[in-house]
């Protein structure tokens, strides 16, 4: 048994046996968080040094599926994210492009992925690359997990070049973004946060918000979140739910969310697998009534990146049906994905 103080010296959190339970300094504890435990592998690359063109490195490259099938290009190939989605892609049959963007120290290198040898390009000439790529594949989507300072000027390429993508990337100028993908015509879809059924849960806080305002207005409340140590940022899902608790009448700051960084205390609190402290996102939201005779718990937590690689498809999928049917709508996001109804 291991009992932490954290940042906010009225909270101490205690886990024990994979069950963390939350207590205050006034209160009785709180019933326990059950918290299961899965492995998985991770792929290493390996890269070599490569001086062929990208048109020659495609004529000469083995598809993933049949010709036939709809081709993606999933761009950051090498990161954990564009992992998970190259993998997620082909196990339902999409036609991944060997090829993708990255950054400078990548250029010109070839990376296996999945058993799949990946010529990256790096900033210098993206255009002429990228247009290539569509002249061999006019029905291309691009799938997006670089980084935020990116953002923009990968829309502002794509929708150039003319070429719908799915932005999973966090950050940016987010109304530019909008604005670009809007001027050009071009589809999208547009998700800081692709795991389905997470979205699910947030719309559906969101109507109860809108509803039911000040259904717990007088109640305490208590969020914890736990992700990877790089991971310096609140979680942008912990904020839209604590808008929604706000909505609802709970008085609440997000400097009161309590951050959980440390890796150690990640296994011994919280219950973290220790393969997935590398990926993970754990969210506990405790509600208490003003006399301490009602509480709700509310909790989301995310092993790995599967469930964000599956949505990543699915979206996918979405949006080549709407480019098929010359939709008058361009841009999508994850709610419209999940009320097309159609996901796997």
């Amino acid at each position: 048994m291991a009992t932490f103080t954290l940042k906010t010296a009225t909270n101490v959190f205690h886990r024990n046996h994979n069950n963390l339970t939350f207590f205050s300094n006034n209160a009785n504890p709180k019933r326990n968080f059950s918290i299961s435990q899965k492995k998985s592998s991770r792929l290493v690359p390996k890269i070599s040094m490569s001086a062929t063109n990208v048109q020659t490195f495609l004529e000469n490259s083995v598809p993933s599926t049949q010709n036939t099938a709809l081709p993606i290009m999933v761009n950051s190939c090498t990161g954990r994210m564009g992992k998970a989605v190259i993998n997620a892609a082909e196990a339902a049959g999409l036609n991944v492009v060997p090829v993708s963007f990255g950054v400078e120290e990548e250029s010109g290198k070839t990376f296996e992925v999945g058993g799949r040898e990946f010529l990256v390009n790096g900033p210098s000439d993206r255009e002429g690359f990228l247009q290539s790529v569509v002249d061999k594949y006019p029905n291309l989507i691009i799938v997006d997990y670089t980084v935020p300072n990116a953002v923009n000027g990968n829309a502002e390429l794509y929708s150039k070049v003319g070429v719908p993508f799915v932005m999973g990337t966090t950050g940016g100028d987010r109304d530019l973004l909008h604005k670009t993908v809007e001027d050009a015509k071009n589809y999208a879809v547009i998700s800081p946060q692709m795991g389905k059924q997470v979205v699910a849960f947030l719309a559906a806080m969101e109507i109860m918000a809108e509803q039911f305002p000040g259904a717990f207005s007088g109640y305490s409340l208590q969020v914890l979140e736990s992700h990877q140590a790089n991971k310096v940022d609140v979680s942008g899902t912990a904020k839209a739910v604590i808008s929604c608790f706000n909505k609802l009448g709970v008085s609440f700051d997000m400097d009161q969310i309590q951050l959980i960084r440390d890796p150690k205390h990640q296994v011994e609190m919280v219950g973290v697998p220790e393969e997935y402290l590398s990926g993970h996102a754990f969210h506990m939201y405790h509600l208490t009534s003003p006399d301490e005779t009602v509480s709700f718990e509310f909790q989301h937590n995310v092993c790995g990146r599967s469930i964000y690689a599956e949505g990543t498809v699915d979206a996918v999928l979405f949006l080549a049906k709407k480019i098929e049917a010359k939709d008058s709508k361009r841009i999508y996001n994850m709610i419209d994905v999940l009320r097309e109804g159609n996901m796997r």
